[in-house]
Formats: structure tokens, sequence, C-alpha cells
């Protein structure tokens, strides 16, 4: 991630993090499955990432990432698959995923959202909505203006 879209990221996580309850991201790492990149080099891009939200007053609750290649493992964690969902709600457990939004720009976001029953929003360029999220924006800026 480079500067520019990490310090675009911060200051719209700033807005977000003053109207959600709890920010948590969720994403799948292909990459350490396929062996193009360590746990612990996630780990230390996470903890960089973390450590410039919390310098600009964003606070993201949780991080929950799938290492698996879904090429060659079979697991419960993937998106669209749930396995982090709950994994999030046994560590918070306030979270109700009928109050809750997902904001992704992929099949598979959408895929889990809808599985859970939140809110979907899809984040495309071109605004076009294929996966019938709920909303859809042409960016995250976009989105966090309407809300």
């Amino acid at each position: 991630m480079s500067l520019h879209i990490l310090i675009y990221t911060v200051v719209l996580c700033l807005k977000l993090t003053k109207i959600f309850g709890r920010i948590i991201i969720i994403t799948n790492q292909r990459g350490i499955g396929r062996g193009l990149m360590s746990e612990e080099d996630l780990q230390k891009i996470h903890n960089y990432m973390l450590a410039e939200f919390k310098k600009n007053g964003v606070k993201i609750d949780a991080i929950y990432y799938c290492p698996h290649d879904y090429q060659k493992q079979n697991c419960e964690c993937r998106k669209p698959k749930v396995g982090m969902a709950l994994q999030a709600k046994k560590d918070f457990p306030e979270i109700d995923f009928s109050k809750s939004i997902i904001v992704g720009d992929s099949r598979e976001d959408i895929e889990f959202g809808r599985k859970l029953g939140m809110i979907t929003v899809y984040i495309e360029q071109d605004l076009k909505n294929p996966f019938e999220a709920h909303l859809c924006f042409d960016s995250l800026l976009s989105f966090s203006r309407e809300i």
C-alpha cells in the first residue's frame, strides 16, 4: 500500500471510527498459502498499518485473515465462508451481524456479508453492482460522504 493510499484511508477511517462502534478488517491473504509471503511478513504490514491508523486517531479493533490457498487447502475461514466473522463474534460478543455493514470490492465480500445478514456495500469505480449489494459506491470516499 502506498503512502498516499494509506493517508487517504486513514482520513476516511477516522470519520468511520466516529460513526461505528467497531471497525474490524477481514481479509483473504492467499499469498501466504502460495508461499509468496510469510505470516510474519503480513504481521509486519498489519503492525505498520495499525500504527499509522493509531497515530491519526483511528482505532481498528481487530484484523482477521485467512492464509489459505483455496486451490490447495479447504478451510472455513476464506471469504465468502464466515469463519473469520464467527471468530470476531466470539472475540466481540456484542457484534450483531444484522446491524453490521461490510464494505468490500469483491464478490466474496458481498457473499460473505449476505450470508451473515449484513448490509453490503460494494466499492466499484464504474458503479456496476453485479453482486447485488445493498449499496454501491465508486469509492470509499463516496461511501463515507453518504453515511
